[in-house]
């Protein structure tokens, strides 16, 4: 009797490039800090049940959940170009919506260490972004519904400590000078960082959703940093504020 040809096997899933992950690893609502040691604190400390799902050029990743609703909490990497290959990496698994958290030098005045900063628009003076839309004048805007969530969590949390408005990205972390600060200050930049301007841009040219929350760590030339139990405790109250959007936004 002739035997019927079996059916071709499926092949295993591939994963992208840098982050080893598939597709049912990664949660719709992902948390973008950029050091990995700050990626692994946020899952181990706030997140129930975190699975470690990425390893890869220590760009930590890990997806667990957050008052019932689950959350994937990636690393970045420091500045625009890494920002970049892992936030196209995640659209390709399925995420939705980028909340990133970090610090930012200060430029405003008004705005004091440890503060909170909801970034609306980043001026990119980065070179990634330029590269995606090379001859373009663009500015990279935020998603409102994630801007909204995040100004509502942060009133539940720090009512007076919280600034919303523009920063600024760049390339270069030593670049900025304290001659510089006057200039950004008139043109209304809060702070300045270095991956929220290529995550904006990214999320408009993908169809995805993104916002930004930053601590304010210090004012632009000053010698050292906030005291680091205050900026710990103020980055904890960023993060809480993150999560607590997080279950806010509608998918």
């Amino acid at each position: 009797m002739e035997q019927e040809p079996s059916a071709t096997p499926t092949p295993p899933p591939t994963h992208p490039l840098h982050i080893h992950a598939y597709p049912d690893s990664i949660a719709p609502i992902v948390l973008l800090p950029g050091d990995p040691n700050r990626a692994r604190y946020i899952a181990e400390t706030f997140l129930a049940s975190p699975i470690c799902y990425n390893e890869n050029r220590q760009l930590l990743g890990f997806t667990g959940t957050y008052k019932g609703t689950r959350v994937t909490v990636q690393a970045t990497g420091m500045g625009a170009p890494s920002a970049a290959i892992v936030i196209e990496e995640l659209v390709k698994l399925g995420a939705k919506v980028f909340i990133r958290c970090g610090t930012a030098g200060i430029i405003a005045r008004d705005v004091k260490p440890c503060d909170i900063i909801i970034a609306m628009a980043s001026n990119p003076n980065d070179g990634t972004t330029r590269q995606y839309l090379p001859h373009v004048r663009y500015a990279p805007v935020a998603d409102f519904s994630v801007v909204e969530a995040l100004v509502w969590a942060s009133r539940q949390a720090v009512p007076d400590h919280i600034h919303v408005g523009l920063i600024q990205s760049d390339d270069g972390f030593y670049t900025m000078a304290p001659e510089h600060v006057p200039r950004l200050a008139a043109m209304g930049v809060l702070a300045v960082e270095m991956e929220t301007a290529i995550l904006f841009a990214l999320a408009k040219l993908r169809g995805v959703r993104a916002g930004a929350l930053l601590v304010a760590s210090n004012y632009i030339g000053d010698p050292e940093f906030v005291e680091p139990t205050r900026l710990r405790d103020a980055v904890n109250q960023m993060l809480d504020v993150a999560l607590n959007a997080a279950v806010a936004i509608k998918l």
